[in-house]
């Protein structure tokens, strides 16, 4: 009657079976036991309305910053035709072929010991700072931690001082846990010290290469910021971003190699030197905080993949690490240097020579300009980001854009392309 094949009824009446709908026995009919299923059109009550903390959580800070989903050169993305995916893969299969006891169930949850282990003789020898394997919490990325950070060390209404310009995704972890967030202007040296609220309690950093302008943090603005923390009992929360792809000198110790006491939490990851997917970052902590951020981390369900850290901590281990980057930051310093060469020469458009990094942060001129440079770069295929998303109350129209998978021909291309939006040219 219905044109189906007996398998499919076989099927169907193996599903309503399996619901408790039908009671079906060999040699007798099938007996109904639910007759009053509602209709699906008909089906009334639940709640599609988020709570209030839900419409926070939903806000995304970086919708207006692109004008499309994908594209070439976007932003804080490395170029995943370096990525080592070889010797990854190599390495992945054989720690995932070893037994690892309780760290394969629920015992290494706040990160692999030999991950943490590593990245304590790292931070010791790379950036100064000497923290024990215990210290260190191990998350899914820099925006887990901070997230984490906010919802452990902030009530709702409590200040966090965050740069301005500054990284979005910071700005949504602090917005989802209900702080009051003032913005503080930056120069070329990182966050202006003297303009720190004085109820801050907590001020976010990314001294190494501040995002999205380039500048860093000297030795004597830090220290600054140091006391100033220590003064009005704030914790600094140090994003050490892009700390790998440092070109000009040997890098100062991190901002937290300085601490004295209670006052920095250093933030890193493995997103621009290997992969963002790969969900890999870590927090150094102060001991009195690492019992609560550990309880909190296991709470909110932010372990990171175990064959992934074990992976990371062999590379690191054996120096392989260390290779790859050495290798990826002489190819990015001259990708970077060659997109700064060719945007130095347009008119209107003022970049400074990036010193690290993924990106390089061109400010606009003249004000009118940025929607219609983002779309004639997006109709050619780029995805770079809208500067003034990224700003508060500093007033800056500008482009983000990426250059770690920069090819040959695009230093010239965007040149030409902003050139013919500043000369009202129809396009290239």
């Amino acid at each position: 009657m219905l044109g189906l094949s007996r398998s499919s009824v076989a099927t169907a009446y193996d599903l309503l079976r399996a619901e408790g709908i039908l009671d079906m026995r060999a040699g007798r009919r099938p007996v109904v036991h639910c007759t009053n299923l509602p209709s699906p059109r008909t089906v009334q009550g639940g709640t599609t309305t988020p709570s209030d903390r839900g419409r926070i959580l939903a806000q995304d800070p970086r919708a207006a910053s692109y004008q499309r989903n994908t594209g070439r050169l976007s932003p804080g993305v490395p170029d995943e035709a370096q990525f080592p995916a070889d010797l990854w893969a190599q390495t992945l299969r054989r720690v995932a072929r070893q037994n690892h006891g309780d760290e394969a169930a629920y015992g290494g949850y706040h990160g692999a010991h030999a991950l943490r282990e590593a990245i304590s003789t790292r931070l010791a020898s790379d950036r100064g700072l000497r923290v024990s394997p215990g210290q260190i919490i191990i998350t899914p990325g820099t925006q887990a931690s901070l997230t984490l950070i906010a919802q452990v060390m902030t009530d709702p209404g409590d200040v966090i001082a965050i740069e301005d310009p500054g990284y979005l995704g910071a700005r949504a972890s602090f917005m989802a846990s209900g702080a009051r967030l003032v913005p503080v202007p930056v120069d070329d040296h990182g966050m202006q010290v003297s303009q720190l609220p004085p109820e801050a309690r907590l001020v976010y950093i990314t001294p190494s290469n501040q995002f999205p302008l380039g500048g860093r943090m000297g030795l004597d603005r830090r220290l600054a910021l140091l006391e100033r923390a220590r003064a009005q009992n704030a914790l600094i929360l140090e994003d050490d971003y892009d700390s790998e792809f440092l070109w000009h000198g040997r890098e100062i110790a991190a901002l937290a190699a300085h601490g004295t006491g209670c006052e920095w939490l250093y933030l890193g990851s493995a997103s621009k030197a290997l992969l963002p997917g790969l969900r890999l970052g870590w927090m150094a902590v102060p001991e009195p905080l690492v019992a609560h951020l550990r309880a909190a981390h296991r709470t909110m369900g932010l372990a990171a993949n175990l064959h992934a850290q074990l992976a990371l901590a062999a590379l690191m281990e054996t120096g392989q690490y260390r290779a790859h980057l050495r290798r990826i930051a002489r190819l990015y310093q001259q990708r970077g240097m060659a997109l700064y060469h060719a945007l130095s020469t347009v008119e209107g458009l003022h970049v400074t020579p990036p010193h690290g990094g993924v990106q390089i942060g061109a400010i606009l001129e003249h004000a009118g300009f940025e929607t219609a440079c983002l779309t004639a770069l997006s109709a050619a295929g780029y995805r770079m980001g809208r500067l003034s998303a990224l700003c508060q109350q500093t007033k800056l129209d500008g482009l983000i854009m990426g250059f770690a998978s920069l090819r040959e021909d695009d230093p010239a291309r965007l040149a030409a392309l902003l050139r013919a939006v500043f000369e009202g040219a129809p396009g290239i």
